[in-house]
Parts: C-alpha cells; sequence; structure tokens
C-alpha cells in the first residue's frame, strides 16, 4: 500500500472526532484554540490543511470567519460534510497538503497544518508540505504547524506500555541516541524539537511560539480522564501554565508549531 491507502484504512476506522472529544483529547483542542484565537481579528480568512472530521473549522465557522478546509480522506470529508450547518461560512475540497495549487497564494491570514505532519516521511514532502501551506498564507500571516514527537512515544508506548523491545525489532528506534524512524506503514512520523527547528528554518518567517500541545496528558490519560470537573479545570489551568516551557516540550505527544510569514 502507498502513505494514502495506509491513511485511509487507519482514519476509515479510527474515531478521531471521539478522541478530541475525550477528557484527555481536550487537552490538545483547548490548548490549540487558545493559541488561534489569540491572534483572530473580525474578516480573517483561515484555511485549515488536513482539516479530518472539521473539529476546527466547524469551530472557527461557528465563530463567523471564513474557512476553507483540504482533507485527503473520503471518510473524513463525508463526516466533515455532515456537519455543515446552512450558511456557515466552511467549505471542505479533496487534497492534498503537498499541492494547494486550486487555492491562490498571498490569500489566508490563518493557515492551520494541524495534522498532515504527522503522516510525511521525508524531509522532501515535509519542506513541500510546508512551503504550500506557506505560499497561500498572507504576508505577516500565521502558520499553525503541529508534529508528533518521538520521545513522548518511547516513553509511553515503549515502556509504559512494554512495547520498547518490539519497537527495537522493528528497526525503529536508534538504543543509543533513542532517535525514532517511522515508515507509512506505522502511520505517524516522530520527531524531536530540533527536527522541527531545522525544517521551519528554511522559510521565511519568524517563530512566534513553539508549545506542548498536550503535554504530559497522554501519560496519564486514564487518570485525566476520570477527574472530577473542578480537579479537571485545575490540571487544565496548569498545563495551559507551563505548554510554553522548553524544559518539558519533549514530554507532549504533540507540539504546536507557530510562525509568521514575513
Amino acid at each position: 500500500m502507498n502513505t494514502k491507502e495506509y491513511l485511509v484504512n487507519y482514519y476509515s476506522n479510527y474515531d478521531e472526532e471521539g478522541r478530541l472529544l475525550s477528557k484527555h483529547g481536550m487537552v490538545e483542542y483547548i490548548t490549540t484554540m487558545k493559541y488561534i484565537e489569540k491572534y483572530l481579528k473580525p474578516g480573517m480568512r483561515i484555511m485549515e490543511i488536513g482539516a479530518g472530521t472539521g473539529r476546527y473549522s466547524h469551530a472557527l465557522a461557528g465563530k463567523g470567519y471564513r474557512v476553507d478546509a483540504v482533507e485527503l480522506v473520503e471518510h473524513n470529508i463525508g463526516i466533515f460534510k455532515s456537519k455543515i450547518r446552512e450558511g456557515e461560512p466552511v467549505t471542505i475540497t479533496p487534497g492534498n497538503a503537498m499541492d494547494l495549487s486550486a487555492f491562490a497564494s498571498n490569500t489566508y491570514d490563518i493557515t492551520l497544518l494541524l495534522g498532515p505532519m504527522y503522516h510525511l516521511f521525508t524531509t522532501e514532502d515535509k519542506l513541500q508540505a510546508l512551503s504550500e501551506a506557506i505560499r497561500v498564507t498572507k504576508k505577516g500571516g500565521i502558520v499553525f504547524a503541529a508534529y508528533c514527537m518521538g520521545d513522548a512515544s518511547v516513553l509511553s508506548y515503549g515502556f509504559i506500555r512494554g512495547q520498547i523491545h518490539n519497537i527495537i525489532e522493528k528497526c525503529m528506534i536508534n538504543t543509543e541516541t533513542f532517535d525514532t524512524f517511522s515508515h507509512p506503514w506505522d502511520l505517524f512520523e516522530l520527531h524531536r524539537k530540533e527536527d522541527i527547528d531545522a525544517l521551519r528554518q528554511q522559510f521565511p518567517v519568524t517563530q512566534l511560539h513553539f508549545i506542548a500541545s498536550d503535554g504530559y496528558t497522554n501519560h496519564m490519560r486514564e487518570t485525566v480522564d476520570q477527574m472530577d470537573d473542578a480537579t479537571y479545570a485545575l490540571f487544565l489551568k496548569y498545563h495551559l501554565a507551563t505548554c510554553e516551557r522548553q524544559d518539558m516540550i519533549g514530554y507532549s505527544h504533540h507540539t504546536l508549531d507557530i510562525f509568521q510569514k514575513e
């Protein structure tokens, strides 16, 4: 199978919407929305590349912003379309993050790339996706690029869930440096902060924030899901107070690189 076929098979059988609605999944969503809202101004146009089932696109369109979404997986597009309300200022177009030729350059005030970088496995493909996202963004516009992190997966999936020897046997990890290696059949590409910095530095952009979207949440997801409302609110307050601390970034399963087009 090629990369698209692996993704179609995965997302056709995975409840992405349900993940974001669980207490532990909501941490990533709440954090990302907080930073998007930091830069929103009336009349802005937004593009979401790799929109999935539309959790962010519909939330932003519901606030009155015009949103154009692109999604690769037909299953996700179907769910996205089923949630469009009459008069909602949102469009959804089948497409690939590496080819946004259907969209004009310098068009969007905010561009969201919240999923594609999870599933691109070569430097060439990653740079192409970033290039396209930056191209369609206006000068002075803001790009939000999300990544999956390697060390969090080594700790959580490898050691906590007891899969570390299986990972080693599959040659997915360097047992000296603990760098990780992924392939399309692994579904998720994993990064360290220096990898992400190296990608961004190829473009004329200025970094604004680098945040731990879910921090330590996924290492303690069962605990988070069982919290009462008061404790959960306190946990969210703690997370939001610490999510930009660079000494804690590597423990997060997801990170968000936020930068401005020069």
